[in-house]
């Protein structure tokens, strides 16, 4: 049976989350506040990149620098799982204070990272990581992950371990128990400054990735977001590329 969450309850525990718990928020001089998130969509997609995804977890520390991420609007966005205001309990972590962490099953056994920002059901989904560090636990869970032991010999090269939404949730073991918690205040998962700061010249802006479900108009809009040039994508628009490039050359 769904459980659907009235938007009282939420407003509630958007208050609980930003107010009453953030006291407690472990201090991290690089850890991103709760004024970074609190933007629209399209712009907390593209301000992501080039942040850090930070994991702890017992002994491990691991760390990747974000490079590609799709906006998912809400709203008339037919892509978006709250469309129209759609609230159930298992997108309630889109409709609370932004920076919660929203995941989702695909498939029945992968996960996929998504983070709230403003707006009502709006979130940003997190495609693909370049590892900055634990590059070697990142490989063993990835190489374990539901496989037989001849498969579980297979070697990952760097731009292959989290260059996916579920590749990077595998490596860095995010599944449903983290939806609904808070970036901004978790001590297991937080996104941390990048060392450097991202231009726009440097963000392709392309249709997100299997989404034809959701109609041409939706499929077709440009709410996805990463870092020309970098290899840790999960897949290149060379059209897309093209067309900034003839951009960037007439401004010049």
């Amino acid at each position: 049976m769904i459980k659907f969450y009235t938007r009282r309850t939420v407003r509630t525990i958007f208050k609980r989350q930003r107010y009453g718990n953030e006291e407690l928020s472990p201090h991290f001089s690089n850890r991103l506040s709760r004024e970074f998130f609190d933007v629209p969509c399209l712009q907390l997609a593209k301000s992501l990149l080039g942040q850090v995804l930070v994991r702890r977890e017992n002994d491990f520390t691991l760390k990747g620098r974000i490079v590609e991420t799709e906006a998912y609007i809400a709203g008339d966005d037919m892509a978006s799982h709250s469309h129209h205001g759609k609230m159930t309990e298992r997108t309630a972590p889109t409709f609370m204070a932004p920076g919660t962490i929203y995941v989702t099953s695909v498939y029945g056994m992968y996960h996929v990272f998504n983070i709230s920002s403003q707006g009502d059901g709006a979130c940003v989904l997190l495609r693909s990581l370049e590892p900055i560090s634990g590059l070697e636990e990142m490989k063993r869970k990835r190489s374990f992950f539901g496989k037989s032991a001849k498969k579980q010999l297979k070697s990952y090269r760097l731009h292959e371990v989290c260059n996916g939404p579920s590749k990077l949730a595998i490596a860095f073991s995010i599944d449903k128990t983290f939806s609904g918690d808070d970036l901004v205040t978790s001590s297991e998962l937080w996104i941390e400054a990048g060392p450097e700061k991202v231009n726009d010249q440097e963000i392709v802006e392309c249709p997100r990735i299997g989404i034809n479900f959701a109609g041409p108009v939706w499929a077709s809009k440009p709410f996805r977001y990463y870092l020309i040039g970098n290899s840790c994508v999960s897949k290149r628009d060379k059209y897309a590329e093209e067309q900034m490039k003839a951009v960037i050359k007439d401004v010049e």
